[in-house]
Parts: structure tokens; sequence; C-alpha cells
């Protein structure tokens, strides 16, 4: 069974901080008997450096082969290539072939939905035309409502082969750094909800605005009374981007990303911005935390983004080893329970 959480049970619970700027549930530990469900996967699967590091076996050369060998080792995958170039529909539904049921993808939002600054390269050739083969950056307010709309429309069609195969957990919408906490943007992402339903969306800030201690709590309060989960970061601090790691559960559904503490966030180069190993002791901590998290949620998705060789996915697996431990409900790969479910001899084949 899919540990998805479908839109039409979701429960806003009675908003709750449990504890001085460390964590925000969403209802009374006492009303789940339970730890929910953890999640646990890396952001991406093909950077050019995971695929250089040798972390994939040698016989796995080809898309699918990679594909098929990372649902041994993860159940979900956070997909962020379509943050800089819209999807098409037959990727999703090789997205879905290839994947075992059961499987989660989260998949980043169109930086043009989200307010970034986009290439005109990336948008679709029509719409380009359409726009006079602009050469400059793109904003969302620089294409008009007609070409906005086309946007949203596609991106979202792309992935209904996805979303019909309940692979999809969540669109994540990480917002800018210049996308600061007021009405407007508040409604911007009310938007971006309805407009993705029956697909969800969760928030991560890149403005201190929203999570600083005057507007923390009303921030986490908006987000529960309308269902949005809130996306917790551990990233460098003391940059115009940087949100502190506050852990929060403002819906049934709880995420974690994992940037790391790299010297060089600013960094275009991104194995330099994402280039930070976790050490055992802090995933230990944030093991913790997370299965603390994991009691005021149904279903909780941690993704390492430290994605540099293979970084993240060292990360990652450590990490489901640490939160086993301490009793949580990891999710183990479906491909893996597959496959030692098989005789010796077809397991072996099968890898």
């Amino acid at each position: 069974m899919s540990a998805n959480i479908h839109p039409s049970r979701h429960r806003v619970r009675a908003a709750r901080l449990t504890g001085p700027g460390q964590a925000y549930g969403t209802g009374e530990r006492g009303q789940i008997a339970t730890m929910g469900k953890i999640l646990v996967g890396t952001a991406s699967w093909t950077d050019k450096s995971l695929l250089a590091s040798g972390w994939y076996p040698p016989d796995a050369t080809t898309p699918e082969a990679r594909l098929a060998y990372y649902t041994t080792r993860f159940p979900l995958v956070e997909v962020d290539s379509t943050y800089y170039h819209p999807p098409a529909e037959r990727t999703a539904e090789l997205w879905r072939d290839r994947t075992p049921g059961g499987f989660t993808f989260n998949v980043k939002a169109f930086s043009l939905l989200t307010q970034h600054p986009t290439r005109p390269r990336a948008l679709y050739k029509d719409l380009r035309v359409r726009l006079g083969d602009p050469t400059g950056t793109l904003y969302l307010s620089d294409v008009g409502p007609a070409v906005a709309e086309e946007v949203w429309r596609r991106f979202l069609a792309a992935l209904r082969p996805l979303h019909e195969a309940g692979k999809v957990g969540a669109l994540l919408f990480q917002f800018p750094p210049w996308f600061p906490a007021g009405p407007a943007n508040r409604r911007y992402i009310l938007q971006c909800r309805d407009r993705c339903a029956p697909m969800r969306i969760c928030v991560e800030f890149r403005n201190a605005t929203w999570m600083n201690e005057e507007n923390r709590h009303d921030t986490l309060r908006f987000l529960a009374d309308n269902g949005l989960p809130y996306v917790a970061v551990d990233m460098p601090q003391g940059h115009p981007s940087s949100v502190p790691p506050v852990l929060a559960a403002t819906a049934d559904l709880a995420v974690v990303r994992l940037h790391g503490h790299s010297e060089r966030w600013t960094s275009k180069v991104i194995e330099e911005r994402f280039g930070y190993l976790y050490s055992t002791a802090e995933l230990a901590g944030w093991a913790d935390r997370i299965a603390r998290l994991a009691e005021d949620a149904e279903v909780t998705h941690v993704v390492t983004n430290n994605c540099c060789g293979d970084y993240s996915q060292r990360n990652a697996a450590e990490l489901m080893e640490l939160l086993g431990e301490r009793g949580a409900d990891v999710v183990r790969p479906a491909a893996a329970v597959e496959q030692e479910a098989l005789p010796g001899l077809e397991r072996k084949e099968a890898l």
C-alpha cells in the first residue's frame, strides 16, 4: 500500500507549539497513539556527480536501470529537474511504469510558478514564440495571464499519469528570497494550492520573515488552517535565504529537507553549494527530532538535498537506520521487499 496521503483524507487539527522555536504540531500528542510513517529519500537520482561517484552498480547504465536500482534503496525521491524544465507527460508515464507500487515522487514546481527567474528556453516552444522569443530572464509577471494560465495547465497535466497511479506525494513549492510574509503572498500560496488540487502542495520558504520570532506562529497557523504542509529545512544560516531549522507538522503530511551546511552556499556550482556530508552525530540529532515530529503527522517525508557525489544517498541510508533504531515506522523500499520475497537465483537475476 502506498504511504501517500490523499487530500480528501486531510484533517486540520488544533495548532500547538511544542517547544520554544523547535517544533510546532497540529494536534495533542495523546491523540496519536503511534508514530506516523516516515519515508526517506534523496533529491534527484540523476545528478552528474552522483553518476560519477560509483553509487550505482556498473550495469546500471540507463535511466531505467538507475531508477530501478534507486527504488531498491529508498521509497521516496524528489524530482528537482521539473524546476528547471516543465516535464513532458511521456516522462511522467515512464516514471510511473518504471517504479513499483507504493513508490512516491515529490515533484518540485516549475520556477516560473514559484516566482523565480526563468530562462526563456525552458518555456514551451509555442509559448516562447507567442512572447516574441524573448532573450532575457522571465518572471511570472512578465508573461501575462494567458501564457501563465497555459503554463499552469500543461505543467499539471503532464503529471496526471503519475498522480492517477497514486505516486505523487506532494508538489514542492519553494518560494524565493524576495517572497516575504504578507497578505498578497499568502493569497498566492492558496492560489497555488487550489490550482494543483487534487494534487497537494507543500511549502518551503527562503525568506526569513515567514519564520522569524514575530511571524512564526502566524505563518504556521496560516498553513495549518489551510491544510498546507510546511517544509522544514536544515540549511546554512546568516544568508538572505536562510530560514531557521524549525520542525512543524501543519497537516497530516510533514516534510523535512536537509540541505547541509556548505561554506559555499552562495556558489552557482551545485556540488559546491550542496557539498556537505552530515556526520553520524548530526544525523542522530536529526533522527531524534524527526521521530518526535512523526508523532504529529500521519506521514513524514525526509529528503536529503546535499547533492554532491553520493553524499545525499549515504546520509539518507544512514538516517533510515538511525530512525529505525529509535523505533520509528520507517517505510522500506517496496522494490527491496519484493526482491527479498524471490528465491535466491531469481533475486540475483533481478538485481
